[in-house]
């Protein structure tokens, strides 16, 4: 399961994010490193259209897709030096497969530093530009000596001395025009910018109505085309303690609909590239995640293995044209249905059942 890990300077809101997400279970305190060992927790991904295939399949149990978060302490100024909880921290950045940059925008007389986001987010990228650009520098030159004798080591030397020549300049890498070969011979690295990211500007419950200028900013200094949610955590954190009903209704007093953690965690399963397929029945409807671009077999893989090694043809459909017929045998009997080999490139939607052997 793919891991997003929550970066910000302390008491920026990361820990009421994951309880937010995860229904309560870390500390939020005002002070620094209130948040010492990593929590980890899951969230559901929220997907209408597995509730309409449940709903149409009357599903005895309902599974959606799933993202694990990970609330790690804040970072201080000069973490790569170890100031704070230092190396410790970055080993757990290391640890996820994309950032997710809590920013606080609001003012707190308890709370010390800038409640600029814009702020926020050049302190922190500085100390992660820091840190990969020290890892780089300590191997470079072991690198290079290697592929004096192994040609073959050449593309992934040219892409370390490429994502240094970045880092010097003060850029993360994952802005930069690193190609995309040039970052798969990196990851091996565990480079703090060479993930995605992607930002929570945690806002109060008096700039909501200001949202849209509050984040403005913020977008456009991540850059390369990096998603920014605006969310007054406190208040969701507080919302998702409630029955379904009472938070619909508290949500939808403040004007806000669905709430803002819905878009956030959309926006975070997109940016992985995660995509979702459909199993319906009675028994039971399940979302399940894929990467973009799998074939057929590799997507039957994700329920069992022995779905991809035996793979010998799925039967597909797109999830609305199933409702509007309104079961899959009816869908069948239409013509509906159809029979896909191995090459087919799975759509996000698509509701499938497999034939398999083995």
């Amino acid at each position: 399961m793919e891991r997003f890990g929550f970066v910000g300077l302390p008491n920026a809101g990361k820990s009421s994010l994951y309880n937010a997400l995860a229904g309560g279970g870390a500390l939020a305190a005002p002070y620094a490193f209130a948040t010492v060992d990593p929590n980890v927790g899951v969230a559901k991904v929220p997907d209408s259209r597995l509730y309409q295939l449940a709903e149409m399949s009357k599903t005895k149990t309902i599974v959606p897709a799933a993202v694990q978060f990970v609330d790690i302490a804040g970072l201080v100024k000069g973490a790569a030096q170890g100031e704070g909880l230092g190396n410790r921290f970055l080993a757990h950045i290391r640890e996820v497969d994309a950032v997710v940059f809590v920013l606080r925008a609001f003012e707190d007389d308890d709370v010390p530093g800038s409640h600029d986001p814009v702020d926020q987010l050049s302190t922190l990228e500085v100390e992660l530009v820091y840190a990969d650009l020290e890892t780089l520098e300590k191997l470079v030159d072991k690198r290079r000596k290697a592929a004096k004798g192994d040609k073959s080591l050449l593309p992934e030397v040219e892409a370390i001395e490429a994502a240094i020549g970045h880092l010097e300049a003060g850029d993360s890498l994952f802005r930069t025009s690193l190609t995309d070969e040039q970052r798969a011979l990196l990851r091996p690295y565990f480079l703090l910018t060479n993930k995605p990211a992607m930002a929570v500007v945690n806002i109060s419950e008096d700039q909501l109505d200001e949202v849209d200028a509050i984040t403005a900013p913020v977008a456009a200094a991540l850059g390369h085309g990096s998603e920014v949610v605006g969310a007054c955590v406190q208040l969701e954190a507080e919302a998702v303690l409630l029955d379904d009903s009472e938070r619909a209704e508290m949500l939808e007093a403040l004007g806000l609909g669905e709430g803002a953690l819905p878009r956030f965690l959309r926006n975070a399963y997109a940016m992985l590239g995660l995509r979702t397929y459909f199993t319906t029945g009675e028994k039971e409807t399940r979302a399940w995640t894929f990467r973009a671009g799998a074939k057929a077999p590799q997507a039957a893989g994700v329920i069992h293995t022995d779905f991809e090694r035996g793979f010998i043809r799925a039967e597909t459909i797109q999830w609305d044209e199933l409702l509007e017929c309104g079961s899959w045998a009816k869908a069948r009997e239409v013509g509906k249905l159809r029979v896909e080999g191995k090459d087919y490139e799975v759509a996000d939607g698509d509701v499938m059942e497999f034939r398999f052997n083995v």
